[in-house]
């Protein structure tokens, strides 16, 4: 590389990757050939439009790739293309989620999303992201006792507020979503219903955690989480009289994007193909195992675990506890000190600042990438209880 400078930096990246334990939900390790085309020469070509539309020339082999990247994901999710159809051009998450709401939500119409300190995202219409600035948000949250929903408030809340769209779907919010439900609620007061799956997409396709595709109208979904995948995101849509697929592909171009980044468009079906093999789905069972494992430990060792464990990669820690702890950000200090990567964030019904909260966040899809196992999550527990402790 010419660049010395840079090339420090990544070197220096790459040696604190390999060096620190992994726990952020978020994150993952992705395959050579996920980076070989994030880096290809595919970099290079513009691609405005959709497949046999496209603004430029040039674009017969753009579109094999675009093509490519939808049959696999609908392939990888088991979906009739007759009945869904697939956007892969969305460039992460939060513009994935804008799109569909531009597309389905009137300027000022009611977005039902979950709070961000029960476990929601920013773009399930929080007042400080665009998409709460736009539109309203109705929100919704855990019961206090349970810290679980309660989908007979939800309907309630539904009923009373008749949002436009409601947003199943979360960041922080580590249990089974009943989709039905869901979908019973919408129905009650004549709502799209978006499934937001970024975080439990890998668990979804691995057959470990229940699809939503039976059930929503839209569902949104980042590839680099725990589907091992590039920074990038889809947007499938059911194929019907409504014509959402149409609507949400203007949604994207020209409503919210120019050129799509066909080298993540690459990586994307690189990695939609390795989440298809029988490796993929042994991946997804050992990360529940690894965080109900991680999620154990730490309660016998005195942590309080939010709703009392997980069903997922997600595990959310109350480490303050009323006071007899210590706060979400010196937790994770702490631990990153000690070579233990994690988040701070906020718990259900949090008396303290987010920039301060009560909790930590901790993930297992990265490590489990790595190699660890339900010995090695025992291991940790104890390491982070000794540092927390010390």
């Amino acid at each position: 590389m010419q660049d010395k400078e840079v090339e420090k930096l990544i070197k220096a990246e790459n040696k604190r990757q390999k060096n620190v334990i992994n726990l952020i939900a978020s994150e993952n390790y992705v395959s050579k050939d996920v980076l070989k085309s994030l880096g290809s020469e595919l970099t290079n070509k513009y691609a405005e439009g959709y497949p046999n539309f496209r603004y430029y020339g040039g674009n017969e082999i753009s579109d094999k790739i675009e093509i490519l990247a939808q049959k696999r994901a609908l392939k990888l999710f088991r979906l009739n293309p007759e009945e869904w159809a697939v956007n892969v051009q969305p460039l992460s998450g939060s513009p994935a989620n804008l799109v569909v709401y531009l597309a389905l939500v009137p300027t000022g119409g009611k977005i039902m999303g979950m709070s961000l300190d029960h476990g929601g995202h920013l773009t399930h219409g929080h007042k400080v992201s665009a998409t709460g600035k736009i539109w309203r948000q109705v929100s919704f949250g855990v019961d206090k006792n349970t810290e679980v929903l309660d989908y007979d408030e939800l309907k309630k809340i539904a009923q009373k507020e008749k949002p436009k769209i409601i947003v199943a779907g979360f960041t922080a919010y580590p249990r089974l979503i009943d989709w039905k439900k869901f979908r019973e609620i919408a129905n009650s007061c004549g709502a799209f219903l978006m499934v937001d799956m970024s975080h439990i997409a890998g668990l979804i396709a691995g057959g470990v955690y229940p699809s939503p595709f039976l059930y929503a109208d839209v569902v949104t979904t980042t590839v680099h989480k725990t589907l091992r995948g590039p920074r990038a995101a889809m947007i499938f849509s059911k194929v019907d009289e409504r014509e959402l697929n149409k609507k949400i592909d203007k949604a994207v171009f020209p409503g919210l994007q120019g050129g799509p980044h066909l080298n993540q468009i690459a990586a994307t079906a690189v990695a939609l193909k390795e989440a298809m093999s029988p490796e993929f789905k042994k991946y997804a069972k050992q990360v529940i195992k690894n965080a109900k494992v991680l999620s154990n430990e730490l309660s016998r060792s005195g942590w309080r675990i939010i709703s009392g464990g997980t069903d997922s990669h997600l595990i959310l820690v109350d480490v303050w506890m009323d006071g007899r702890g210590i706060s979400g950000k010196v937790a994770s200090d702490k631990l990153e000190k000690a070579g233990i990567i994690v988040n701070k964030n906020t718990i259900p019904f949090d008396t303290r600042s987010p920039i301060d909260p009560s909790g930590i966040r901790l993930g297992t899809a990265a490590e489990t990438t790595r190699g660890k196992t339900e010995k090695d999550m025992i291991r940790v527990a104890r390491h982070i209880d000794k540092i927390l402790r010390n």
